[in-house]
């Protein structure tokens, strides 16, 4: 007798499983011998199913039980070999294919921060506004139509997806006008620590809302300290509080529209990882790139015209390298970005972006030695520790040492995989 099936008995029927790398379907063969998924256990019958079989030594001892894959397990009939052995190579494919989707991440985040001292050099030295350097990005950023065009894909989208992913790219390009407008009324490490502290903590909310996607327990405190980090470098400097923000009432809200728009632009964000996560199975990340850059060329300038900020074309050849610069910093942001979210969950993504915090003001200390405050390097420090924790806990494999196989079982159950 199959051990697969030995838990449960159906009257008339054999339960048989497909488990495929993003859903798992049953379905009920009347025939023993039907043409149908191959037996495997269900999850239900998991844990009995450990215990009947011989394998179940070799799966608790070699610690290998894949606890964090994005894609399911097939057990083939025939095959010669064992359900611990199949797991174990299985997992170590996961575990390969993990450690790059992170290395693209902080490949991502170091991008990001490049992009931040980018940006504020274009502004001091060449006079580019902020919205005209989103508007000339965008604007290069329309190549990667030959992306889907090559791989015979639609541009816009599959059917019956084009308006979720239209409203992906508006999400997304209205997020980066929001974020890059704040920068004419705060200054850029406070808008973008704001975006991107408003950006983690509000897609873990809408994840959670919108696609039933949970945090752990330690990625939740994790993601935390850092957010507290976030928040110490946002406190205000001695010369700040004794400034006459306070009295002038014209600086006052000047500086409160400023943090409303980073806010609000972590909103928009928030929302473009969610929708995004939702259509990782049905959209490309050139598809995805190509919406954000078409939508980009019709929000920037709208944005540009509202808020009346000057055009001013690079004119020199410096000028022009630090825009083409900043546009490949950008594209490999956004592509690290994306890729990740087909794997992980919104938050863990933007949270990992928290590293372009410190990238920056390494990097601008490299430029313009200026001496950061003890909140700022406080901040800073507990940005990378939550960051560097987060990797180490995902990629480590003692990750899962001494773990029982009942809870693997309620990992597996909780996930969104199922």
């Amino acid at each position: 007798e199959n051990p697969c099936m030995s838990s449960k008995k159906y009257i008339g029927s054999k339960k048989r499983v497909k488990i495929h790398p993003h859903t798992v379907t049953a379905k009920y063969a009347t025939q023993p011998g039907d043409e149908g998924y191959d037996d495997a256990p269900s999850f239900e019958d998991f844990g009995s199913f450990l215990e009947e079989t011989s394998d179940r030594k070799n799966l608790t001892e070699t610690k290998k039980w894949p606890l964090t894959l994005f894609g399911g397990v097939r057990g083939a009939k025939g095959s010669g070999k064992g359900v611990g052995e199949q797991l174990a190579s299985f997992g170590e494919a996961s575990v390969s294919a993990s450690r790059l989707t992170w290395v693209g991440l902080l490949g991502a985040a170091l991008a990001h921060g490049c992009l931040i001292v980018l940006t504020r050099l274009a502004s001091e030295r060449f006079s580019l506004g902020p919205l005209f350097l989103l508007m000339v990005r965008s604007i290069v950023q329309l190549g990667s139509l030959a992306v889907p065009l090559h791989r015979g894909e639609n541009p816009f989208g599959p059917d019956g997806y084009r308006i979720r992913l239209l409203c992906y790219g508006l999400a997304y390009s209205l997020s980066l006008c929001c974020a890059y407008s704040s920068l004419s009324f705060v200054s850029s490490g406070d808008g973008t620590t704001t975006w991107r502290l408003a950006t983690t903590a509000l897609s873990a909310i809408l994840a959670f809302l919108l696609l039933e996607e949970r945090l752990g327990l330690a990625d939740g405190i994790t993601i935390a300290a850092g957010l507290c980090g976030l928040g110490l470098v946002l406190l205000p400097t001695a010369d700040e509080s004794n400034s006459d923000s306070l009295t002038d009432p014209v600086v006052f809200w000047r500086g409160a529209f400023g943090w409303s728009l980073s806010a609000l632009a972590g909103l928009w964000m928030a929302l473009a990882l969610v929708g995004y996560r939702s259509l990782k199975e049905r959209v490309g990340v050139g598809t995805a790139l190509f919406t954000v850059s078409w939508t980009g060329c019709l929000l920037a300038p709208a944005s540009l015209i509202l808020l009346q900020e000057g055009w001013s074309w690079p004119v020199s050849a410096p000028a022009w390298g630090l825009v083409l610069g900043l546009v490949a910093c950008s594209v490999a942001a956004f592509l690290g970005m994306m890729h990740a979210l087909t794997r992980l969950h919104p938050a863990l993504v933007s949270a990992s972006q928290s590293l372009e915090i410190p990238v920056a003001l390494l990097l601008h200390l490299a430029v313009l030695p200026l001496a950061p405050t003890a909140p700022e390097v406080v901040g800073n420090v507990m940005v990378i520790l939550s960051v560097g924790w987060l990797v180490a806990m995902k990629l480590l494999p003692s990750r899962g040492a001494g773990r029982r196989p009942r809870e693997e079982y309620e990992e597996i159950l909780d996930s969104p995989i199922k």
